[in-house]
């Protein structure tokens, strides 16, 4: 058997050095062929690909013909974040959902309408003992992630609706999803800990009048108990996670599988393989790492020198994980700030403060400073940098106890919202499948006869 394994290495080795070198194309070839690589243009501006009505991300204006570089703004079916957010929060509110009503059926909700909607998820947020048990609980999934993609395949086979793509009935599917996501994220963590970690098994029944952050923060604590705080701060993250555009990668993953027909369910778990991508949701775990080896590394944290030359190690490939990034800092399409970073750096502060740890965030916010000017010293930019939404969440989710494997859950937690908005988009506007080209640059050659390989 170990001499088995062993001609198996050797032989999945040997074959993925092949397999390696007969995918390499010559990079000379997207300059010669005028290749969008990312589906965005040599100045980083998005190629233009669908239309939607549900999010938009600003970062430029034209002026004179000239594009120019403005603060970053975010709108969430023509409403400004920050003004959905102002609006929630002066009357003292959670938001998360009020925030997934808009989106979803684009407007703003009259408290009638928010009332009987909260009620809705509220009869949705259940999934079947026999699910609990034998999807999650006996097989418990080492990644969190890949456990969520998995119950939402498995969900396909208790619905005997699965395939019917009609609106109203992807809707259903949708709102059992947007409910069922935190348990199914928690559960899942739960299981995880539990059969990995010898830790006690707690198995929280959701609460009813409560929204998803109150439910998220009672089924994760073994004791129930959280602040209000801590619960609106939460609440905040989701609805800064909901949607941001139709051309994020889980949120035009979702366009491509729904352009091809596909059920619900499928649609979804490509979102989930998507979000789940270090480059995209899973990024905020890594300002968490980095910021840990960075506290580690530097003796004064208020030295703006010693800062400096911490971040230009990163830079050079020399400290962390020696990637050369900077986590948490630039944006495919944000450069003078991002709305959401902005938004969530004054509420993370009074977190900080309620929990005592007001010498960590301040060296967040050195960082925050600092960074950009680091960058600038030493990389060619077409446009500016500044911290995004994963400089500051990941922060936030270590304050309020959530651990590392259910940072990016939470991401989807909150995106399943705009995914279901998407999807819904898609099918009333379905005319094509999404195929976009390739050109291939293999030359032809002629079949050799087995004998004379």
């Amino acid at each position: 058997m170990k001499n088995k394994r062993k001609f198996e290495k050797t032989m999945i080795d040997n074959l993925a050095v092949k397999a390696r070198d007969c995918s390499l194309i010559d990079p000379d070839y997207y300059n010669q062929y005028q290749v969008k690589r990312g589906l965005r243009d040599i100045d980083g501006k998005g190629v233009l690909v669908g239309l939607t009505e549900i999010g938009e991300v600003r970062a430029n204006t034209v002026i004179d013909n000239e594009i120019v570089q403005i603060p970053g703004e975010l709108y969430y079916r023509g409403i400004e974040i920050t003004e959905i957010v102002n609006g929630f929060l002066k009357s003292n509110r959670f938001g998360f959902e009020e925030t997934a009503y808009l989106l979803l059926f684009g407007d703003l909700p009259t408290k009638q309408e928010l009332t009987a909607f909260c009620e809705l998820l509220d009869d949705y947020r259940k999934l079947p003992d026999v699910f609990v048990r034998d999807m999650i609980l006996n097989m418990p999934s080492r990644d969190i992630m890949n456990s969520i993609s998995r119950s939402v395949l498995a969900i396909y086979s208790l619905d005997d609706k699965a395939d019917d793509t009609s609106i109203e009935n992807v809707l259903r599917q949708c709102l059992n999803m947007i409910a069922c996501f935190p348990l199914i994220a928690i559960y899942g963590y739960q299981a995880l800990t539990h059969y990995h970690g010898n830790n006690s098994l707690y198995i929280h029944s959701p609460l009813r009048g409560v929204g998803t952050a109150e439910n998220i923060l009672h089924l994760l604590r073994p004791d129930s108990k959280y602040t209000q705080l801590e619960a609106r701060l939460l609440d905040l993250a989701l609805v800064l996670h909901a949607e941001h555009g139709g051309g994020n990668n889980s949120s035009f993953v979702t366009h491509v599988v729904t352009s091809s027909g596909s059920d619900t369910y499928s649609a979804i778990s490509a979102a989930l393989g998507s979000l789940k991508g270090p480059r995209h949701g899973g990024a905020n775990i890594k300002v968490v790492q980095m910021f840990e080896d960075m506290k580690r590394n530097i003796g004064d944290w208020n030295d703006d020198g010693e800062i400096e030359s911490y971040l230009m190690k990163l830079l050079n490939g020399e400290a962390f994980d020696r990637s050369g990034l900077i986590y948490g800092v630039g944006h495919a399409v944000y450069s003078i700030s991002d709305p959401r970073a902005v938004i969530f750096k004054e509420h993370v502060e009074k977190l900080a403060k309620d929990k005592g740890m007001e010498d960590e965030f301040n060296l967040y916010a050195k960082v925050e400073k600092l960074a950009p000017e680091v960058i600038s010293k030493v990389r060619r930019m077409y446009k500016g940098v500044s911290v995004n939404i994963d400089f500051y969440s990941g922060f936030v989710y270590r304050m309020l106890d959530i651990p590392y494997e259910l940072f990016t859950p939470i991401f989807a937690i909150s995106r399943i919202v705009g995914w279901s908005a998407h999807r819904i988009e898609e099918l009333v506007n379905a005319g094509k499948i999404i195929r976009p080209a390739y050109k291939s640059v293999c030359k032809n050659r002629a079949y050799i006869d087995i004998e004379k390989r």
